[in-house]
This record gives structure tokens, C-alpha cells and sequence, in this order.
């Protein structure tokens, strides 16, 4: 009897050995697969906007799941303070001054030039499928009485995407539906879809825009996974962008509270809504058995706008001060991530076609200018970009004399910034106004600009450098 136990022992360990090893060999083959990348970007979503960066208005359990799951980062940066410019440094890994992207489209003959290598095509020349669904905002959504995209333009598939859904970018339309407030409401009655209007009976023309993303995205996974290509499904909400409107139940009533005013509820529940649209994308890739490969990550396109909430970072969106620059930024891709992780290195929009390039196993071409850097291995566990190889890292934007806020822009005037390290210089055309050390003022309370003039004038020197460097602008 002592044998044959020891014998069953025996046997039971050489099982559980086996089995180990199949899943230490099966692990290191998901490993060695490219990723699917999605990308999740929110609009005007400011840096402490989620309950995970320690909103104290709206819980975001979809998203804070993310965070437990993945490494948070808490001093990542929009490449602007206004959405089309950060959305062409997103796509593009490039400053958005490079192509004369110097404030936010209105809708009318402005567009990311043609010639501008995305991410998109990128992943796509190396097998990638390749979607867009949301808020586009870089040119091209404008149709004709039939329905039918304008391709005068580029718009998204010009720039590598093989499908999208989302909405006509059009005056007065676009107008008209924000005054309104329908544009959240109504959205999937201006939905274009790869290059057409839908019809009425869509079965997405009466659905909130938010759902019409949530919903589309997740059709989109299911498709993409069927295939034997990776995807990269770049997903960007319009929340919680003004109009500030009510959401769709129960996201109405759980966000209800004394006190606050019709567009803090407004805005809470357009928060959480999108934030239960990630919950059910985060389901489906468990479902589907494709979440441990892969990638998501969630970041916003710039700072906060009114009802947002920045917790002491100074300004807001329009504004170069970290409040309307800093913004939450959140991957998880399990397979190769360490789960659990909070870092306060430094990244960038920018950083972002690099870091997907390098998880796709994609070289970057050689004549191919990036700005940005990829932060792979930093996300794997191993160190940041070091100052000496980021280098400076500028900002650029026109004047916007008011801030989206309940209080005036703060003053002296900004257009330009040049950070190196904890050193950020403001400068208006140029020209040094503040300094700061944000390493002991994270916050920009003190203007220290008289007691560093060296480094203020080596500063304004880089800064002038790549103020008057070549754009591409065809």
C-alpha cells in the first residue's frame, strides 16, 4: 500500500511537472505572438478625472480594474492641450507642430496631411487589421447630399485604417447638434461608416453615440479575432466633451447626488457610461480568450475642460500648464506587463507609435522621423527613457485667451513649452515667461525664471531651434 501511495504521489508530480511545463511553453509562445492593440482615448478627461487617480466624484470600476490589472502612470502627457493636435501626435509619434497643427480643427478644410506616416499603416503593413471607431476630429468627415464621403480630404482610411464608424465632422450639422445638446443623444443618426452615411434602419441609428462606440468596437473584436491577423482597434470617445448631457439609465440615477449642479451630473454620468463600455470590452476579449495578448491602453486626448476635475495641478485645457497636459494614462497587456504597477516616469502621446511598433515587433523605418520614445521596456519592468536620451520635449499651441473653465486662464501667456527633466520653461512666440521646477512645484506656484537665467536661455535656445524647423504640410 506504501509503494503504490508513493507510486501515485509520484505519478501525480510528474503530472503536475508536465503540466507546468506545457504552460510555461504555451505562455512563452503567447509571448513571442504580436499583441492586438487596442487604443481607449477619452476626450477632455482631466488628470484625476477617475476614481483610480482619486476622482471623488464618479467611481470607474472598469477602468480602475484596468489599472490593478496593468501599470498606471502618473505624469504621462497629451502632446497638447486641445484634441486635434494631441490626435496627430497619437497617430503619427510626431509633434503636432511638424505638420502646422497649431490649435483644434473647427470642421471646416483642415485635415492631417496624407503624407504622414500613422501607426495604422504601420501595423497594417505588417498584418495588422486595422480599425477606427469615435470621434476623429483630424479632417475629411465631410459628405455629399448623398451620404457619401468628400475625398477631397483624407480621412481615416487615407491614413491606414481598413475599417471605421464614426461620426460626420460637418458645419453647420456639428454645430447645430452641440447647441442642442444631441449630439451624445442623437449621435448614431450622423454616423458614417467606411466612407458612407447609414441608413435610418441601421441597426445603430438610434443608438447614444457612446453606446454606437461601445457596441461597434466590441462587433469590430469579434470580427478581428475570427481572423488569423493581429488587430489594432483605435477607439476614441467623445466623453466626456461638451455637450454635457444626460446619459442613458441607470448611469442617470447611480450618479445623482445632493449638491452638485445639472452639468457635474451630466458630466459624472457620461463618465461612467463610458466607463461600463469598457467594462463590456474588457468581458468580451475574457470571453473570446484573447485578453493575456492583449494590449490596451487608456489615455485623454488633453486636460480637463469645465466640470473635470485636476486636483491641484495649475490651468486646463486650452492652457499649458499641467492642468491642461497631464492626463491619466493607464496600459495592461498581461502576457507581458507586470500587473499591480504605479509609475511616475514620464511619457508621451508621442511615445505611443513607438511603444506599439516595438510590442508589434514592427521596425520603425529608417527615414522615418520619430519624436517620440518607445516606453516597452519600461512597462515590461525595466527603466524609463533617461533625460539624456529623451532629450527636451516641446509644446506648442496658439493663443487661446480663455480657458474651458469656471475660472479665468491663468496669466502670464503661454504658446510654447520646453521641459528637460524637471526643468519646464513657458514661452509666449518664443519669448521665456515662467519657469519651473516640477520636481518641488509639481503644481507651478513659483516662478523661478530669475534664478536660473542660464538654463532659461539654453531653453529658449532648443526652443526657437524647433520653432523654426521644417513642417510638412502637403
Amino acid at each position: 500500500m506504501y509503494h503504490e501511495k508513493v507510486n501515485r504521489m509520484g505519478n501525480a508530480v510528474k503530472l503536475l511537472v508536465m503540466l507546468l511545463v506545457l504552460n510555461g511553453i504555451t505562455g512563452l509562445a503567447r509571448a513571442a505572438e504580436k499583441p492586438n492593440i487596442i487604443l481607449l482615448l477619452a476626450d477632455d478627461l482631466g488628470y484625476r478625472d477617475l476614481s483610480c487617480f482619486g476622482s471623488p466624484a464618479v467611481a470607474t470600476p472598469n477602468l480602475d480594474r484596468l489599472a490593478t490589472e496593468g501599470t498606471k502612470f502618473t505624469r504621462f502627457y497629451a502632446g497638447s492641450a486641445v484634441c486635434s493636435p494631441t490626435r496627430a501626435s497619437v497617430l503619427t509619434g510626431r509633434y503636432p507642430l511638424r505638420f502646422g497643427i497649431t490649435r483644434h480643427f473647427n470642421d471646416v478644410n483642415r485635415w492631417l496631411p496624407e503624407s504622414a506616416t500613422t501607426i495604422a499603416e504601420l501595423l497594417k503593413g505588417a498584418g495588422y487589421s486595422t480599425a477606427h471607431v469615435g470621434k476623429w476630429h483630424l479632417g475629411g468627415l465631410h459628405v455629399n447630399a448623398q451620404g457619401e464621403r468628400l475625398d477631397n480630404q483624407p480621412g481615416p482610411r487615407q491614413h491606414g485604417f481598413d475599417f471605421y464608424q464614426t461620426q460626420i465632422e460637418q458645419q453647420p450639422l456639428r454645430g447645430r447638434m452641440g447647441r442642442e445638446q444631441t449630439l451624445f443623444r442623437r449621435g448614431g443618426t450622423v454616423l458614417l461608416r467606411n466612407d458612407q452615411r447609414i441608413e435610418n434602419d441601421d441597426l445603430y441609428y438610434p443608438k447614444h453615440f457612446t453606446d454606437a462606440n461601445g457596441d461597434y468596437a466590441i462587433e469590430l473584436i469579434e470580427k478581428m479575432s475570427g481572423q488569423s491577423t493581429p488587430f489594432f482597434l483605435n477607439l476614441w470617445w467623445l466623453v466626456p466633451h461638451k455637450p454635457y448631457e444626460p446619459a442613458p439609465e441607470p448611469h442617470w440615477s447611480n450618479t445623482a447626488a445632493e449638491g452638485i449642479s445639472e452639468d457635474q451630473h451630466r458630466f459624472r454620468s457620461m463618465v461612467q457610461h463610458m466607463d461600463a463600455k469598457v467594462g463590456g470590452i474588457l468581458d468580451r476579449l475574457d470571453e473570446l480568450g484573447i485578453a493575456e495578448n492583449t494590449l490596451v491602453l487608456f489615455t485623454s486626448d488633453n486636460g480637463a475642460a469645465f466640470e473635470g476635475f485636476i486636483g491641484d495641478l495649475k490651468g486646463d485645457k486650452t492652457d499649458l500648464h499641467d492642468g491642461g497636459l497631464r492626463v491619466p494614462m493607464i496600459v495592461r497587456w498581461p502576457d507581458a506587463i507586470p500587473a499591480g504597477r504605479t509609475s511616475d516616469a514620464f511619457g508621451h502621446t508621442n511615445d505611443l507609435l513607438p511603444t506599439f511598433c516595438e510590442a508589434a515587433q514592427v521596425e520603425l523605418p529608417t527615414d522615418l522621423p520619430v519624436d517620440g520614445k518607445s516606453i516597452l521596456s519600461h512597462l515590461k519592468g525595466g527603466q524609463s527613457p533617461s533625460v539624456d536620451e529623451r532629450g527636451t520635449v516641446f509644446w506648442q499651441l496658439n493663443l487661446y485667451k480663455s480657458i474651458q473653465r469656471h475660472y479665468p486662464k491663468p496669466k502670464p501667456y503661454a504658446t510654447e513649452v520646453a521641459m528637460r527633466g524637471k526643468w519646464k520653461m513657458l514661452a509666449l512666440k518664443g519669448t521665456p515667461v515662467e519657469l519651473f521646477d516640477l520636481q518641488a512645484d509639481p503644481n507651478e506656484r513659483h516662478n523661478v525664471i530669475e534664478d536660473h537665467p542660464d538654463r532659461v536661455a539654453s531653453l529658449a535656445l532648443e526652443l526657437n531651434d524647433w520653432l523654426n524647423a521644417p513642417r510638412v504640410t502637403d
